[in-house]
C-alpha cells in the first residue's frame, strides 16, 4: 500500500478522547463568552474564594523573591515546607506523617492524579461516592482504573453509609476516594460516621483510602475530622490537602499529600518525570500559611463567617422557590439543589429535559452560570457556588426564581 492510500491514523489518543471536559470550567467559559457580548452574567460556577490572599502570606512570598528562591525546587518540596506540613497534620488533624512521607505538588489536583497513577493498574476499581468532585472519575479513568459509584441522595444529606461502601467492594477494589467537606455538596462527615466507614474498609487490606480535605477549614458545624486518625487504617490512608481554599490561594497552585513511605516515594518518582517541583515562591508563601495556627488567623475567621452568612442567605432564598429542594451544607461554599421537578417543563421556547438543559436555560434566560449535577454524578441536581458578594447572591436567586417561574 502506497503512502498516499494508507488509511489516516487517528491523531489523538483514546485516553483524551474518552476524557470529559471539566463541566465547572466549561460553564465558566460560557459565562465569560456571554459577558464578552455585553450580557450581565452572574457566575456561580467556579469554586474559588472571592477573598484576597492574606498580607502575611504575600509578605513571605516577597521575602522569598528577595532571598533569591529562584532556582529549581526539590521535586517533593522544600524540606522546611514539608516539616511545616508534618507539624500542621499533627497539630490540626492528629496525624503522624514524617516529612519524608509528604509530597508537595502543583495543586491538590496533581496530588490526587499522582496517587491514582501510582496505585492503579488496568481494570482496578476505585469506589467513588456520588456526588463527587468532577475530576475524580476522569483521573481514575486516565490511570486506567474503573470508577465504581455509590449514590448518596439529598434525603441522606449526600452521605454514603457503611453498608453502601461494603456492598461496592469487590476483589478488584483498589481505592476509595472522597472529600469532606465535600465539593459539590458541602457535606462534612462526623468522626463517628468516618469511623464506621473506616471499620468497613479495614476488613479489606488491599484498599487504599484517598481523603481529599482541601475544604478542611471551611466547616460550619464542627471540628474537621480526618479518616486517617483511626488505627484500623494505619498506612492505608492518603491525606490530600493544600492552601487554595482556606487561605484564598487558588492561583498559587500548592497542594500536598501525605501517605505511606512506599506511596510517597512512588509519587515523588512520577512527579519528577512530569512536572518536577512546585513553584519556589509559592512554596515560601505556603510555609507562612501552614505554620500559623488557623485559630489565630483573623482573615480565615472572617472568611468563614462570611461564607456562613452567605450559605444561610442562599439556602433561605432558594427554599422560597417552588420546586427546588435544598439541604443545609455543613462546609465548603456550595449548595447542591435538587431540580428534577423542572424536567419535562418548558417556557414555550426551551424544553427542559435534564440538568444540562436547565443550566443552559438559567444561563441564557436568567444570566446566571451554574454547573449541572451530572458532572458530579447526580443528574437531578445543580451546583451553586456562593463564593461571591451578598448583593450578587440575592440578585442571582431573584433571576433564578423568575426564570423557573416561567417553566410550565
Amino acid at each position: 500500500m502506497s503512502p498516499h492510500t494508507e488509511q489516516k491514523k487517528q491523531l489523538l489518543a483514546e485516553r483524551v478522547i474518552r476524557m470529559e471536559e471539566s463541566a465547572t470550567l466549561a460553564m465558566a467559559k460560557l459565562g465569560r463568552q456571554l459577558k464578552d457580548q455585553g450580557v450581565d452574567v452572574i457566575s456561580l460556577s467556579v469554586g474559588e474564594p472571592d477573598f484576597f490572599t492574606p498580607d502575611f502570606i504575600k509578605d513571605a512570598a516577597k521575602k522569598g523573591i528577595d532571598d533569591n528562591f529562584s532556582f529549581y525546587s526539590p521535586v517533593s518540596g522544600y524540606a522546611d515546607l514539608k516539616k511545616a506540613i508534618s507539624n500542621k497534620l499533627k497539630r490540626d488533624n492528629g496525624l503522624d506523617y514524617p516529612p519524608e512521607q509528604i509530597i508537595v505538588s502543583n495543586g491538590a489536583k496533581q496530588s490526587i492524579a499522582n496517587v491514582l497513577l501510582v496505585l492503579l493498574n488496568d481494570g482496578d476499581e476505585v469506589i467513588v461516592p456520588t456526588p463527587y468532585w468532577v475530576s475524580y472519575s476522569e483521573l481514575v479513568k486516565l490511570a486506567e482504573g474503573k470508577p465504581v459509584f455509590i449514590d448518596a441522595t439529598i434525603e441522606q444529606d449526600f452521605k454514603v453509609t457503611p453498608a453502601q461502601v461494603e456492598a461496592a467492594i469487590t476483589p478488584k477494589t483498589k481505592a476509595f476516594i472522597f472529600s469532606s467537606p465535600c465539593n459539590p455538596t458541602g457535606t462534612a462527615y462526623s468522626k463517628e460516621e468516618l469511623h464506621e466507614i473506616a471499620k468497613v474498609i479495614a476488613k479489606h487490606p488491599g484498599i487504599i483510602v484517598i481523603s481529599d480535605e482541601i475544604y478542611e477549614h471551611i466547616n460550619f458545624v464542627r471540628k474537621h475530622e480526618s479518616i486517617g486518625q483511626f488505627p484500623e487504617l494505619k498506612d492505608r490512608v492518603v491525606t490530600i490537602n493544600g492552601v487554595s481554599k482556606a487561605f484564598a490561594m487558588t492561583g498559587w497552585r500548592i497542594g500536598y499529600m501525605a501517605a505511606s513511605a512506599e506511596i510517597a516515594k512512588a509519587c515523588d518518582k512520577i512527579q519528577g518525570q512530569i512536572t518536577s517541583g512546585a513553584s519556589s515562591i509559592a512554596q515560601r508563601a505556603s510555609i507562612a500559611a501552614i505554620e500559623r495556627d488557623p485559630n489565630d488567623i483573623a482573615e480565615l475567621k472572617s472568611m468563614l463567617e462570611a461564607f456562613k452568612v452567605r450559605r444561610d442567605l442562599v439556602v433561605s432564598l432558594l427554599r422560597e422557590i417552588p420546586g427546588l429542594r435544598v439541604n443545609v451544607p455543613e462546609g465548603a461554599f456550595y449548595i447542591f439543589m435538587n431540580v428534577d421537578s423542572f424536567f419535562g417543563k418548558t417556557d414555550g421556547k426551551t424544553a427542559i429535559n435534564d440538568d444540562k438543559d436547565l443550566c443552559m436555560y438559567l444561563l441564557n434566560k436568567g444570566h446566571v452560570a451554574l454547573v449541572p449535577g451530572s458532572a458530579f454524578g447526580n443528574p437531578n441536581c445543580i451546583r451553586i457556588s456562593y463564593a461571591t458578594s451578598n448583593d450578587k447572591l440575592v440578585e442571582a436567586c431573584k433571576r433564578i426564581a423568575q426564570a423557573l417561574s416561567e417553566l410550565k
